[in-house]
């Protein structure tokens, strides 16, 4: 590793550990339920058996503890997903910045309490990997989550099946769709976990998804009456917010949780998504 590579990630956890004590020493950084917009969605799921019918997913994507999301809002955050009563609770990466050992006990703490009928499921992002992934991987185990990065989960009820696949990190190149698709079994609907959305481009290529869940964006952070977000980067150019039609496929990008280099938001609250699944006609 360069030197320059080493330097970097050390400049980013001093700025964000000086960031952290200003905001806390100027203001009360304490978790309000109206700084958290609920979305509810449908999707049309081609081939979901009746006993699936209504399934609720509840997605939290970009976590980024530590930054503006304190611990206290991570809290208040589980809380708010627990009571959509979810049958499963799907994270799409991104669980912390820079610095893990400063949240590390908070973040599998809350994560801990997450109440979904099923079960937790989770892909990582490019930050996870960034701070190493065998981190959040521990802390994913630990706290009761499965995670699906580059492969598939199969809900069963009966004989009806339901597959939640994901894919690890295509900006830091550890997407391996290849393997995926040799996984996932020939019968029964699918839904993929992608943290960066722009991959809906290939994985609609497929055929084999009706959905793709994703986040990395953060919606832009400033969107624009009108005109929407303008501010887009790698792997979040064609599809930074909201729900899209890809081939015949459905992307939906979360707008997140926290935030990253800038702590601030216009028109673009931080997100809870809650998926209803209903068999398409």
């Amino acid at each position: 590793m360069k030197d320059d590579e080493l330097k970097y990630p050390r400049l980013r956890k001093t700025m964000q550990r000086g960031m952290t004590n200003w905001r806390n020493k100027l203001f009360k950084p304490e978790f309000q339920p109206d700084d958290f917009q609920l979305e509810d969605v449908e999707v049309d799921i081609p081939g979901l058996d009746p006993v699936f019918e209504d399934y609720r997913i509840v997605n939290i994507s970009d976590i980024h503890l530590g930054q503006w999301i304190t611990p206290k809002h991570l809290e208040g955050v589980i809380e708010l997903v627990n009571e959509q009563n979810p049958d499963m609770v799907a994270i799409t990466g991104d669980f912390v910045s820079y610095i893990f050992e400063d949240v590390a006990r908070e973040l599998e703490a809350s994560l801990k309490e997450l109440k979904p009928k099923d079960l937790s499921i989770a892909t990582l992002g490019n930050h996870d990997h960034w701070l190493g992934a065998d981190k959040i991987r521990g802390v994913l185990k630990k706290s009761g989550i499965v995670d699906v990065s580059n492969d598939v989960y199969t809900l069963r009820r009966g004989e009806a099946q339901l597959h939640i696949a994901g894919v690890d990190s295509v900006m830091l190149e550890k997407h391996r769709l290849d393997l995926v698709m040799e996984k996932l079994p020939e019968e029964g609907p699918a839904i993929l976990l992608a943290h960066e959305p722009d991959f809906a481009d290939i994985s609609s290529t497929t055929g084999r998804f009706s959905l793709q869940i994703s986040g990395h964006s953060h919606g832009g952070q400033f969107v624009i009456p009108g005109l929407g977000t303008i501010i887009r980067g790698p792997h979040f150019v064609k599809y930074p917010l909201g729900k899209y039609k890809v081939k015949n496929m459905v992307q939906y990008t979360s707008r997140g949780l926290g935030t990253n280099v800038f702590w601030f938001r216009i028109n673009c609250d931080p997100e809870i998504t809650v998926f209803t699944l209903k068999g398409a006609s």
